[in-house]
């Protein structure tokens, strides 16, 4: 009788340990992958989200760098993660552009995962040499529509948000350019100071600086109203092109399987962490801001990354550039 009433009691215990556990998360050290190399904007915006979150979650967050191949490799490390909510993914806009981009991958890049929330959008920026014969976004639409292939656009390489926009920006005018990869937004910013390429499309963590400066001419802002950090340049809507819209967002992300209670806990120190203040002010100083709270949910989160896979499927396809 006492081996029968063991029986009968032991499912019932391995149950109410197991709901306790789940209760408790976490209870160890979280580590959230960051697809890219450390030092760049995306591993910043992760260290800084973090930290807080480390403090809301009672448990160290550690951020840890996996780069290569335009951030999948990361990505599939997450994808192939146990669920249980101590590996994520902080990625950018690449999650939205991954699944036309690469036609074969070792992980589903929409399948494989679960939301946890938005973190940011940072906006970007179209540029030019200094002394590009142009003074204004509707000029320059002129030149390239008028030389087209003569004028060389510069990019940090497929994928890359700077290569994204470019993408974007050819659509809007309908006219194609000449494209320069680089291994970096760097060297691509160098050679766009010194005059060797005419144009380019990127973060405003890296341009704003230079157009400061006036070591670059700037044409427009890719989002829907101007920038505080930079006042006088008008969005690209204003400047003549509707629709040229281009943020690199950011979202965190868990392997599919994740159980919703976990998420859910991860989304609320998200939500948490985006609210701190100094979070808040160090965004500033990047350039871009936390998403608004109802924006870092999970549910909002994947119908904003459909939305955006949709978005780009068609933009990519017309340029017939695959990272593959």
């Amino acid at each position: 009788m006492a081996l029968l009433a063991a029986a009968f009691l032991a499912p019932a215990a391995a149950t109410k340990t197991a709901h306790a556990q789940g209760a408790a998360f976490p209870q160890r050290t979280i580590n959230i992958i960051v697809p890219f190399a450390a030092g760049g904007p995306t591993d910043t915006v992760t260290r800084l989200v973090a930290e807080v979150m480390g403090r809301d979650l009672g448990q160290t967050v550690v951020v840890e760098n996996v780069g290569g191949a335009g951030g999948t490799l990361g990505a599939a490390r997450v994808a192939q993660a146990r669920p249980d909510g101590y590996t994520l993914l902080l990625h950018h806009i690449g999650m939205g552009t991954t699944p036309t981009l690469y036609r074969r991958l070792s992980y589903d890049p929409v399948g494989g995962f679960e939301t946890i929330g938005l973190v940011t959008a940072v906006p970007m920026t179209i540029i030019g040499r200094k002394d590009i014969q142009a003074n204004n976004l509707a000029e320059l639409v002129a030149l390239v529509r008028r030389d087209q292939v003569k004028i060389n656009y510069a990019n940090a390489g497929i994928g890359a948000a700077s290569h994204l926009c470019g993408l974007l920006l050819q659509k809007a005018i309908d006219a194609p350019m000449t494209t320069v990869p680089y291994r970096g937004t760097g060297p691509a910013m160098t050679d766009l100071i010194a005059g060797t390429v005419d144009l380019m499309c990127d973060q405003t963590t890296n341009t704003t600086s230079h157009i400061r400066a006036g070591a670059v001419r700037a044409f427009a802002v890719t989002t829907a109203q101007r920038l505080p950090s930079l006042p006088e340049l008008p969005t690209a809507a204003e400047a003549g092109l509707p629709g040229m819209e281009v943020t690199v967002w950011h979202g965190l992300y868990s392997p599919k399987g994740t159980p919703a209670e976990i998420n859910t806990r991860l989304s609320r120190a998200l939500q948490v962490a985006l609210r701190d203040e100094r979070l808040i002010q160090r965004f500033a100083d990047l350039g871009t801001a936390p998403v608004a709270q109802n924006e870092a949910t999970p549910e909002a989160h994947r119908a904003f990354w459909q939305a955006d896979i949709a978005k780009w499927r068609p933009v990519i396809q017309a340029a017939g550039q695959y990272a593959d």
